[in-house]
């Protein structure tokens, strides 16, 4: 029986690592190259919407999710004032990074996998058999992510969302009864440093009684993350290079359809490589269906984000889409379809 060709994965966040994990099922050799470690922090929403039964079964990852909690309610806020309450068509889960890529990570071990963390690659070229799947794309642009844990902290719904000044702040129940508060902020002066640099963003975006509350609770400073120069893409741009997760295109975090796009996109990648793997097609015919297949699920859904983001972070627009939100007229439903 011929060995499978083997697959090189830059980067192990959620679409490398359950990308690695299919393949390895399948018998092919996959090498996972990761710059950070397992089990660590990262700035995200740790709330899944819109991911698929299907997708879950495809990549197996059914034993990873079974603790995580089910939210069915959205609610929002603006300028401190509820604006609507929501229930989201299908359950979403609540759980944390810190648990499910070491989890992922152990499993791909487990499979025979090759691991290697804290190893970076400079800019990776398009060897035959290499995916990128680095995450977010760096460039110039004034957003920041903050991130923390907090325990004893009551929700008044699932998800709460909170509007600010050119911000806009999450809240969702994880495993082992934890809070995760993510937020995304303009970049501006700003007090404090770790928890404290949060609460001062929340306060600086007018926040001030969720930063009171958040402050009331227990936080969990080893939990705390922060990435800056957050790019949204709105479209998935062909490269030189097969990029699969936010490497290929990152939505808004308002969605709470990043890690589920994580996921699709490394279940869309897995019957081309297996093709690859086992000779049935070429690289570069490889690569163009993951690219083609990529465009076509996701090319509505960004475009669609990058459309609506605008008005969750302007003052004004926020306006607008409050009082929409408070006469009923919001689209949700709609609105959620095309977004996942």
């Amino acid at each position: 029986m011929t060995r499978a060709a083997p697959i090189e994965i830059i980067g192990g966040g959620l679409a490398g690592l359950s990308l690695g994990l299919a393949l390895r099922r399948e018998a092919v050799p996959v090498t996972i190259i990761e710059a950070g470690e397992y089990p660590r922090h990262r700035v995200c929403g740790e709330f899944i919407t819109g991911l698929g039964s299907g997708t879950v079964a495809r990549l197996g990852l059914a034993p990873f999710l079974d603790d995580a909690r089910r939210h069915r309610s959205v609610g929002w806020f603006a300028g401190e004032k509820p604006v609507q309450i929501q229930q989201i068509p299908e359950p979403a889960l609540g759980l944390s990074r810190y648990a499910l890529d070491a989890r992922i990570a152990r499993a791909f071990v487990a499979a025979g996998g090759e691991l290697r963390c804290r190893t970076r690659l400079a800019r990776p070229d398009d060897a035959p058999g290499r995916v990128i799947a680095t995450g977010r794309r760096r460039g110039r642009s004034p957003w920041l992510g903050l991130k923390i844990h907090v325990e004893a902290l009551e929700l008044a719904e699932d998800l709460e969302l909170h509007l600010g000044d050119h911000a806009y702040v999450g809240l969702a129940g994880i495993e082992d009864g934890r809070v995760n508060v993510c937020g995304l902020f303009r970049r501006r002066a700003a007090d404090g440093q770790g928890p404290a640099l949060l609460l001062g963003y929340l306060r600086a975006a007018g926040l001030d009684a969720l930063a009171t509350r958040i402050a009331a609770g227990k936080l969990c400073p080893e939990s705390f993350s922060a990435v800056a120069a957050l790019e949204f893409s709105q479209r998935i741009v062909p490269t030189d290079r097969l990029e699969i997760g936010d490497a290929g295109g990152m939505i808004p975090p308002f969605t709470g359809n990043g890690m589920s796009m994580a996921f699709q996109s490394a279940e869309v990648a897995l019957d081309p490589l297996l093709g690859y793997a086992h000779g049935r097609i070429g690289w570069a015919d490889a690569r163009q269906a993951i690219h083609t297949a990529l465009h076509r699920h996701f090319r509505l859904r960004l475009a669609s984000a990058g459309a609506l983001h605008p008005f969750l972070l302007r003052p004004s627009r926020q306006r607008f889409v409050a009082a929409l939100g408070r006469a009923r007229l919001l689209p949700f439903k709609s609105l959620y379809a095309t977004l996942h």
